[in-house]
């Protein structure tokens, strides 16, 4: 996704410096006129915004706070400048990033987005903003650039909704496969069914894509297995921290888990099709 992000604000006329922790990664980039920093604080060197897409909050937190004399990019980042996270971390990594920002007088924004790559190759992103509203104003013209954007509250507020996204699209991914399996297993058609929801209640984006493609096979990742068990992890440790009882997001969880455990985390997290499938011992 970082790619697709990076290209589509160099061709927005912005001026680029990228890192990425697989070198290799990064050099196509070099085509659409973006530098490639050696490290992250090499990126980061006299820009006016930062923004940090990676895996999870402990790799967040290496490249922000960094370690020895480079100090991370809040060592490198000058005052009144301001630090993007778009990756997906635990509400309390990003109160945390937040704080220490502020300490160093940087604007800190979490940024995570919805969309997965294909989004983020269309500049077409749901992105859900926590931190300085100034800086959230501000950061528009880079906003834009990839999608739509909401400011939704203080530092860690952004990930909350990133949290709550996930647990809507596990669980839907989730309900959507057990009914598509119980219309095929029954002997209707499951893609003729898909066309009969169209515009009920029962109707939403996740049935009409990822439903179609579950009946069609197709598990082509956009947004991974692993990465859906993580965020769907750190969302049932926040609820149960919080008095709150997820029992569909403990379901959708074993889900997720049993597709990583079997070797099929890189898939599509519509491949919750595939795991229900082996439970009931269709593929026996």
């Amino acid at each position: 996704m970082g790619v697709h992000m990076a290209r589509r604000l160099a061709e927005a006329g912005h001026a680029v410096s990228a890192w990425n922790r697989t070198a290799a990664k990064a050099e196509p980039l070099k085509s659409f006129g973006i530098s490639i920093a050696s490290s992250p604080e090499a990126a980061a060197q006299g820009a006016d915004a930062v923004i940090v897409m990676v895996s999870d909050g402990p790799a967040s937190d290496g490249v922000i706070h960094g370690a020895g004399e480079a100090g991370g990019l809040l060592g490198m980042m000058g005052e009144g400048t301001t630090l993007i996270v778009m990756s997906s971390i635990p509400v309390e990594t990003a109160a945390a990033q937040g704080k220490s920002a502020l300490e160093k007088g940087i604007r800190y924004l979490d940024a995570p987005v919805s969309g997965g790559e294909p989004g983020a190759r269309d500049g077409a992103l749901t992105i859900m903003a926590g931190g300085d509203a100034q800086a959230f104003a501000d950061m528009q013209p880079i906003f834009a650039v990839m999608g739509r954007s909401t400011h939704v509250g203080p530092a860690g507020a952004g990930s909350l909704a990133k949290l709550a996204n996930q647990v809507i699209v596990g669980n839907t991914i989730q309900t959507v496969a057990e009914a598509l399996l119980l219309v095929q297993a029954g002997g209707a058609d499951p893609l003729a069914v898909i066309e009969a929801l169209k515009g009920g209640f029962a109707d939403s984006p996740i049935l009409q894509n990822h439903g179609s493609r579950m009946v069609a096979g197709n598990f082509e990742p956009g947004g991974r297995c692993e990465i859906q068990l993580k965020d769907t992890r750190t969302a049932e440790e926040l609820g149960s921290s919080l008095g709150i009882t997820m029992p569909m997001t403990s379901q959708a969880r074993e889900t997720y888990q049993n597709l990583v455990d079997n070797g099929q985390g890189g898939l599509d997290h519509n491949a919750a099709w595939l795991d229900l499938r082996r439970r009931g011992g269709l593929d026996a």
